[in-house]
């Protein structure tokens, strides 16, 4: 008989004993027979040493698999027996001295506690927090961001667009890349001064892997004003990573190239897993970039009937599941969206 048959024979064998137990005296041998160190379980996972590499992962995850279910079963044995009282008639009746059970309590998502924790932090530096649309025209997306049709950078937004034509036979609708077409939404409503946050979903067609996936959330700041100058941003941003990461994370500013900018930075900080020696997560930099950011472009400006000779601003973007994973030093993106209760529950 192989492994395999012996776990599946045990574990028919051991659901079927547990079914029949009455009492914690029958239940503990129970638990010693099939789940002690001695258990019938460890005498058959001994005999893994004789398999090859690719039997002991199938047989391991098989055992695994098994453990898990015993040791769910065990538990709920364990809450029957404990409810069960014998009455003085041989009936079985309920023990309401027992403390009743609580029932589960829902929590934000971890994402949505950062979204809401940021916000307050611009908030209370004069910002003022509003969102927009996920399903945006490329009008907004790009064209209104001094990023034209024929302009290079569309290349790398791995656009995913929407299947409708408009009569030109052209596609106009796409699923926001970035959050930051509510800059010029906002400013086409709203004459300077202002100063906003937009928080919310994108999405990019991308590989999945430890620090990409195609659908993240983002957070966009922008600030138009008369006077405004780079050092403002450094200040906004450099307040910001004290309060959110503490005063002992560092920062670093790097110029860098977005067309809605000029001149445009990215900012970038400590890597919390490595400490700047290197690891997967920070692709071995020893920094993690987190916002990309700059001098709001003069053409974006007087697109929206701004006189940009009278007036100038700063834009910053950032990947909100960025800023958990360097506070907690968490490795993998895909860690908040598999639904894994076990981790969700940290936070």
């Amino acid at each position: 008989m192989s492994i395999l048959q012996q776990l599946e024979e045990l574990k028919t064998q051991a659901l079927c004993e547990l079914a029949a137990v009455e009492d914690n005296k029958k239940l503990d041998l129970w638990r010693v027979q099939y789940m002690g160190k001695k258990s019938r379980l460890n005498e058959v996972l001994r005999g893994l040493s004789a398999l090859s590499i690719e039997e002991k992962k199938t047989v391991g995850a098989t055992a695994n698999q098994l453990k898990l279910e015993l040791e769910s079963a065990l538990k709920e044995k364990e809450l029957s027996l404990g409810e069960k009282v014998i009455s003085a008639k041989g009936e079985e009746t309920i023990d309401i001295t027992l403390p009743g059970r609580k029932p589960p309590v829902g929590r934000l998502h971890p994402i949505s506690q950062v979204i809401d924790e940021m916000c307050r932090i611009f908030v209370s530096m004069g910002f003022q927090a509003v969102e927009g649309p996920e399903v945006e025209w490329d009008y907004y997306n790009f064209d209104m961001l001094n990023i034209p049709k024929e302009h290079p950078a569309r290349d790398n937004m791995q656009t995913l667009w929407v299947d409708y034509e408009n009569e030109k036979g052209e596609r106009p609708m796409l699923l926001r890349t970035h959050t930051s077409p509510m800059q010029v939404r906002v400013m086409e409503k709203i004459k300077p001064p202002l100063r906003i946050v937009v928080p919310g979903k994108v999405y990019r067609y991308e590989a999945i892997d430890a620090t990409h996936i195609p659908m993240f959330t983002q957070i966009e700041g922008l600030a138009v004003d008369k006077g405004i100058t780079l050092a403002d941003l450094k200040g906004t941003l450099y307040e910001f990573a004290r309060r959110y990461f503490g005063s002992d994370r560092k920062a670093r500013f790097r110029c860098d190239f977005f067309p809605f900018v000029e001149p445009g930075v990215e900012m970038s900080i400590e890597c919390i897993v490595c400490k700047g020696a290197g690891c997967r997560l920070c692709s071995n930099s020893g920094w993690l970039e987190i916002l990309g950011a700059g001098m709001v472009h003069p053409r974006v400006l007087e697109g929206v009937g701004i006189d940009s000779s009278v007036y100038s601003g700063f834009a910053f973007g950032m990947g909100i599941e960025r800023i958990p994973m360097l506070r907690y030093g968490i490795d993998d993106i895909r860690l908040f969206y598999g639904g894994d209760l076990r981790f969700l529950r940290q936070f």
